[in-house]
This record gives C-alpha cells, structure tokens and sequence, in this order.
C-alpha cells in the first residue's frame, strides 16, 4: 500500500526498500538538507542472536496514521518533501526496516523532522514486530523490549 503525492511518499512494502528512489524523491531545488534515517535488523541485541523480524501491520490504519505524522511535520518545520516507508514480513539482518527521509531549506530542520517522525512512528503506527531468534523461540517486540506472546 502507499500514498505519493507531490511531496509525501508514504509506503508499506513487502519486498526491501529501493533506497535511491527515496533520495530521487526527497532532492529538490527547493532543499538544502536532507536526512535520511535507515533501520536495519541487528544480528545481536545484548546476548540474543537474531536470524530475522518479522514485521505485520493493520495497513490502513498505519497508512491513515503515517499520513497523519507526515502533516503533522509538514506543520511543524518547512518540509519540502518527505519519504516514510516500513517493510512488512520477514526482514533478515542487515537488511532495512524502516526508512525516514525528509527534505528541508536547512540540516537542522531536516534532522529534528527526521528524529520526530522515526520516534512517532515507532509509538503511534500499528506495526508489530516478531522476533525470530537463534534458540528457536519467536518473541513479540513492544518499545525495543522483547517479550513472549501467548
């Protein structure tokens, strides 16, 4: 699922994201700083190995609320174009999960928009998150704490 329009490139997708095209989208003339924000499914977290995360959402509700943080930093700093993308299903280590990019006149703004919208998305998007680890268990991760689900 996704929403584009002339400014905003919101998307879920089920296959790794093609990072060029973001930054394709995000350059402008009308900008002179872009942050780009990428996270990756880390191998080791403290003594746990993980071999993969697998990511589910409610994909209207988490486009409607993408939507939302996007205007919502749209109002608070002079965006110029803005990229929020998640992957959905299985992301291995190494490859990217989320990816954040927003185009400013300026770094500072590129980089407070940035950190705004990666934070909200992580509380306020319904995205869950299932980690498959090396011992064989799968745990639900809430707020970067695993824990196991019934």
């Amino acid at each position: 699922m996704e929403r584009l329009t002339e400014t905003i490139w919101i998307r879920l997708l089920s296959a790794p994201l093609p990072v060029t095209d973001a930054v394709s989208f995000l350059q402008t003339p009308e900008a002179g700083g872009l942050a780009l924000f990428l996270g990756t499914t880390r191998r080791w977290t403290e003594d746990r190995e993980t071999l993969a995360l697998h990511y589910e959402a409610y994909e209207p509700m988490a486009l409607a609320e993408m939507g939302r943080l996007s205007d919502e930093a749209f109002r608070r700093w002079p965006v110029r174009r803005l990229c929020l993308w998640h992957r959905l299903g299985e992301v291995p280590p190494a490859e990217i999960s989320v990816l954040v990019g927003v185009a400013t006149p300026h770094r500072a703004e590129a980089f407070e928009a940035c950190r705004y919208l990666i934070d909200a998305l992580k509380r306020q998007v319904p995205i869950w998150k299932r980690e498959t680890l090396s011992n064989g268990h799968q745990v639900w991760v809430e707020e970067g704490i695993p824990e196991s689900k019934s």
